[in-house]
């Protein structure tokens, strides 16, 4: 194949720049769905992501794309993967990233994928936290020549800043301000110039793989021998989803050689072989061809059901010429944790088998197994953030049709007890009393905030209010008359602080302009408590959470109320309690509900009212003795969101 015609990119860019708007664009110019078929965000494919507006998942689609100027001499022509010949047509293959910080593991696996990224920046609302986050990611694959394209969208809307956001690109970049292209992804405008821009310079694919004529030159004798087009084979997994009826199917590029239906290939880390069912690239569904080469974006169908043995990262090669497997990604480290568990125990297998499946579609949660007294069986699962929590717990409800129970999210404490023995604390419920612990150790972040300068002292205050430490501050972008209309904030704070509904604090005290990244520091010395929830003089563990001791009162205070407020009333009077440093801080009562059990009597003695009232009384006695609460489903949920 002649790889000068194939471009591999992907658009990166901070939550709501207008990157599925802009992928839709470039779907319809290049004619890769039909015009009756498109819709907006036609590349989120979840229900999830198209209520909510954002991306989850990474989606690789392969467009051709003939541009309008006649290609410079000696270019020949792009064969397309089927084995023709296109007259001048060039294969581009996308993949569309999700924005959030969350899901940032999703854009590091796509950026090992491609040689070259455009870096989406909205006109309206200028460079963002998230935005040099990725820009990072993208500078690290520098030094295999990775190209980045600075684009400026949504040029269109009345409020777009565009020679105030384009200085900011050429500090944050150090670049030409021709180099910056302009487009609108909800007109179309500039989009086709876009498509041409990246064919000039984004680099094309290369491989190592010898030719077949070096191989002969060799004899054999080369590193990679027998190898050639069709001999050797080297293709990166960088995701992979599951099918009941096809089994795991890995999303790859393809590096070196040539892969076709039928070849027996081997997963280079697992060890596991197996035989390709089918082969084929994303138009954006599932499109079968006869092989996929080097410079390919694609898929295999393995057919392979068991878990555990496809893996991001992992190099698949061929089982007759295995070639050494290339560098694979990181493990994504998780920074919250809650427990799972089915609301009716009979359910813990169809859980443990959903996890399983799910895990095959997002690698970056993790779970093991492990019971509660009160809950009985379930998993603790490891999520990337609140949002990647809410989003997984979401799609076990929908696509498995599961009542789960969800603990109160944590994050990782370390804690040397008494007798000099270093714990991991991933669940509140397995914190120790105060008097066991010496002390605590808790994780770190380092934050970058970016905020408009007249919103500072508030940021600033709900800074100290999250125990944070300042660092530098500095300003960026002109604002009206010459003023600094942006701030940069470095600062350092505790984890546990920023999954304390700091997003949410942030985005209200900068009136929504605000935005943040944040990467994992060191672990400090912490002073904390575990808050437990009491309801009818019995420990809910879902409830349970680790909070700051200098919080304590006002935590217990704003769970048991919220609790009161949405606990269905029972049948029995009961207390509502929290409980801390071995003390009740807050409690509320909560009536039983009434039924006038002589409703249905008419006159008469009224010594026959009075024993049915005393007999309900003693029932009621009793109940309060030996009832248990029920608590529902929806009740764990709206414990768990803080803004509920």
């Amino acid at each position: 194949m002649d790889l000068k015609h194939i471009r591999n990119f992907s658009i990166i860019a901070h939550i709501d720049h207008g990157k599925s708007t802009l992928a839709d664009r470039m779907l319809e110019i290049t004619h890769t769905i039909e015009t009756r078929k498109m819709r907006d965000q036609v590349l989120d494919s979840m229900d999830l992501e198209r209520e909510r507006g954002i991306t989850i998942k990474m989606q690789p689609v392969r467009m051709e794309y003939t541009p309008p100027q006649p290609l410079p001499k000696g270019e020949g022509q792009a064969p397309s993967p089927s084995g023709k010949a296109g007259d001048g047509v060039f294969i581009l293959n996308l993949i569309d990233t999700p924005g959030h910080i969350d899901f940032s593991y999703e854009v590091s696996r796509a950026l090992k994928a491609v040689e070259g990224s455009i870096l989406l920046v909205d006109s309206t609302q200028g460079v963002q936290a998230q935005t040099l986050t990725t820009l990072n990611m993208a500078r690290e694959e520098g030094h295999r020549g990775f190209k980045i394209i600075p684009v400026l969208s949504k040029i269109d809307s009345p409020l777009a800043r565009i020679s105030e956001v384009k200085e900011e690109v050429v500090n944050l970049l150090n670049c030409d301000p021709n180099e910056i292209l302009l487009v609108s992804g909800k007109t179309g405008e500039g989009v086709e110039n876009l498509l041409n821009e990246i064919i000039k310079r984004i680099p094309a694919p290369t491989t190592s793989s010898p030719t077949p004529s070096a191989l002969r030159n060799t004899q054999g004798t080369s590193p990679l021998a027998g190898g050639g087009e069709d001999g050797a084979l080297r293709a990166l997994v960088f995701d992979f989803k599951y099918s009941n009826h096809r089994g795991v199917i890995v999303f790859i590029r393809v590096l070196d050689g040539k892969v076709r239906k039928g070849d027996n290939l081997l997963f280079a880390v697992s060890k596991e072989k197996f035989t390709s069912l089918e082969v084929g690239t994303f138009s954006p569904e599932e499109t079968p061809r006869d092989f996929l080469s080097a410079g390919d974006t694609g898929y295999i169908v393995t057919g392979i059901k068991k878990p555990g043995i496809a893996s991001v990262g992992d190099t698949i090669t061929k089982v007759s010429n295995p070639l050494p497997p290339l560098g694979g990604y990181m493990q994504p480290m998780p920074v919250v944790w809650a427990s799972v568990f089915p609301e009716d125990a009979d359910d813990f297998a169809e859980l443990k088998l959903a996890l399983g499946k799910l895990k095959l579609s997002d690698s970056a949660f993790s779970y093991e197994e492990e019971s509660s007294g009160s809950l009985g069986r379930g998993f603790r699962c490891g999520f990337l953030g609140m949002l990647h929590l809410e989003i997984i717990t979401e799609r076990l409800r929908r696509e498995f049709n599961l009542e789960l129970i969800i603990t109160t999210p944590s994050i990782t404490y370390e804690i040397l007890n008494k007798q000099g023995k270093r714990l991991k604390i991933y669940s509140p419920y397995y914190f120790p009393e105060d008097s066991e612990i010496e002390q605590v150790f808790e994780p770190w972040v380092n934050v970058k905030i970016i905020t408009p300068a007249k919103y500072l002292g508030g940021v600033m205050q709900l800074l100290f209010d999250h125990e944070a430490e300042i660092g530098e501050t500095e300003n960026f972008g002109q604002g009206i008359n010459g003023t600094q209309s942006r701030s940069s904030i470095s600062v350092e704070m505790p984890l546990r602080e920023l999954m304390r509904n700091f997003f949410d604090e942030l985005k209200s005290a900068s009136s929504g302009y605000g935005s943040i990244s944040y990467s994992i520091s060191d672990l400090r010395e912490a002073s904390v408590t575990r808050l437990d929830m009491l309801v009818a003089d019995e420990i809910i563990p879902a409830f349970s959470k680790v909070i700051s001791t200098k919080r304590v009162e006002i935590e217990a205070e704003k769970a048991v109320e919220k609790l009161e407020k949405i606990l269905p009333r029972q049948m029995f009077a009961l207390k509502i309690q929290g409980k801390a440093l071995g003390r009740i801080i807050a409690s509320r009562s909560m009536s039983g509900m009434k039924k006038d059990v002589t409703q249905h009597m008419y006159g008469g003695d009224i010594t026959r009212k009075m024993k049915l009232r005393e007999k309900q009384k003693k029932g009621k006695k009793k109940m309060k003795e030996r009832g248990r609460v029920n608590i529902p489903q929806d009740v764990f949920l709206k414990m768990m969101r803080t803004n509920d």
